[in-house]
């Protein structure tokens, strides 16, 4: 019981620092990643909110996902997606006119700080290992049907929002090129960071429960 209720603390924790990490890279002005960007080209062209793209986009994942594998929808998914969605709309709302960077060095600044921060909710999220998130759900499944190894069907995943982000004018820039190659280095770095606690976890089992 203990140890669910931290995994489950992990978990929405993690998304936490992920959507602060959006919304900063939302607000540098220089390109989100192509998943984001899709967000943001949806909500400039029909409104709601970018935080309710992302629960709709998610739900129409998690359909695709459960009718490719003749299965169950996986509500834990749908959680995920229901957190990421209320917590990007609350970071954007906080950072309001907090964080408006107008030039070049300020937004890069805010690119970088942004995609940092999302790598390390990304590992905190992964930690946890409570829910799993649509869209690499999504990639595992493309793995599946088409044999692809798991980097090919994540690129095409990405190629495919990047050309739907386009369609729908959202903002595909030098930012969205960094977070593609950047991401996983950053999530690489703090992951020695996680590592450690594990293995401190498994030296010193009361540390939990303390």
């Amino acid at each position: 019981m203990i140890q669910t209720r931290r995994r489950f603390i992990l978990y929405v924790s993690g998304i936490i620092i992920m959507t602060f990490g959006i919304a900063l890279t939302i607000r540098s002005l220089m390109g989100t990643s192509p998943f984001d960007a899709l967000l943001v080209g949806l909500f400039e062209t029909f409104g709601l909110t970018i935080g309710s793209w992302e629960i709709v986009v998610g739900l129409a994942l998690v359909l695709f996902n459960a009718v490719a594998q003749h299965r169950k929808l996986e509500y834990f998914a749908l959680l995920t997606s229901l957190i990421t969605g209320m917590g990007i709309d609350l970071w954007l709302f906080v950072l309001g006119d907090l964080i408006s960077p107008i030039t070049l060095f300020s937004q890069a600044s805010c690119l970088i700080l942004g995609v940092g921060i999302v790598g390390l909710g990304v590992v905190i999220n992964l930690q946890a290992d409570f829910a799993p998130n649509p869209m690499d759900r999504s990639m595992l499944v493309i793995n599946e049907l088409t044999g692809l190894n798991v980097a090919i069907s994540r690129a095409l995943i990405s190629l495919a929002l990047v050309i739907l982000a386009f369609i729908f004018s959202g903002p595909i820039g030098i930012g969205t090129v960094f977070s593609a190659l950047f991401t996983g280095v950053f999530i690489k770095f703090f992951m020695r960071y996680t590592a450690y606690l594990n293995k401190d976890d498994n030296t010193n089992p009361k540390s939990i429960a303390s």
